[in-house]
């Protein structure tokens, strides 16, 4: 059985949907963001970085949103493409593209005031950071239209499961500025969303972390049972 460590509605919720999606066996355990507990001494004896989500596996414990939707799907044969098929080096391409370019990115769209440098400076940088996620996003709509199996289309995928939580939450964040993002303008995209949240592990997952109904297509800030989801 693996440990999963979690806040609602945080990037834990997409390994969720992948241990929901894989049918895997699973027990988690609340990271408390209310209290910090990310930054408790037990919590970064698990990951030093002090991030959520955190999985332990008969292996240790991995961190890193991606490192474990790899792990999983190597370890388990689902979710992505074989190691050996023509479609791999593509999957991997855009998996770290998520990861390391669009989450990243989103990120310092969530709080520009943490990375802007002062408070005169907040306004341009936030909407450099919005020029540059639509970019992105621009490149997956053209991406996905081209070969959308991988992002979930014809069966679902650890890379689709990981965009669709991230356009959940430019949806829904920071709260009061989000008249920018229309789903609708990558409509390749929103197929592939709403796909994805009517299967049974998309459902799981919404009852688990209170999230409603439509949870990537048209998302509710999350009422959670346990813990917060900021």
């Amino acid at each position: 059985m693996y440990r999963l460590h979690f806040a609602p509605d945080n990037a834990s919720l997409i390994v969720r949907l992948a241990l929901e999606e894989m049918g895997l066996a699973y027990e988690t355990r609340l990271v408390d963001r209310r209290r910090r507990a990310q930054d408790s001494a037990a919590y970064r004896r698990l990951n030093p970085a002090g991030l959520i989500p955190t999985l332990e596996t008969p292996d240790g414990p991995i961190a890193e949103t991606g490192a474990i939707l790899l792990w999983l799907s190597d370890r388990h044969g689902a979710l992505a493409p074989s190691v050996t098929g023509p479609a791999r080096a593509a999957y991997l391409h855009w998996l770290f593209f998520t990861a390391n370019t669009l989450h990243a990115d989103i990120r310092l769209h969530f709080y520009p005031d943490r990375h802007a440098g002062s408070d005169a400076c907040v306004p341009a940088f936030a909407a450099a950071t919005r020029t540059r996620i639509a970019r992105h996003l621009d490149i997956l709509e053209g991406v996905a239209a081209q070969a959308p199996d991988w992002l979930g289309a014809a069966a679902p995928t650890g890379l689709g499961y990981y965009l669709a939580c991230l356009l959940r939450w430019l949806a829904l964040y920071p709260e009061g500025a989000t008249n920018w993002f229309d789903l609708a303008t990558w409509p390749t995209l929103a197929r592939i969303l709403a796909a994805l949240e009517t299967r049974p592990a998309g459902l799981a997952a919404a009852r688990a972390e209170g999230l409603g109904q439509t949870i990537f297509t048209r998302p509710a800030l999350a009422v959670p049972p346990v813990g917060s989801a900021t």
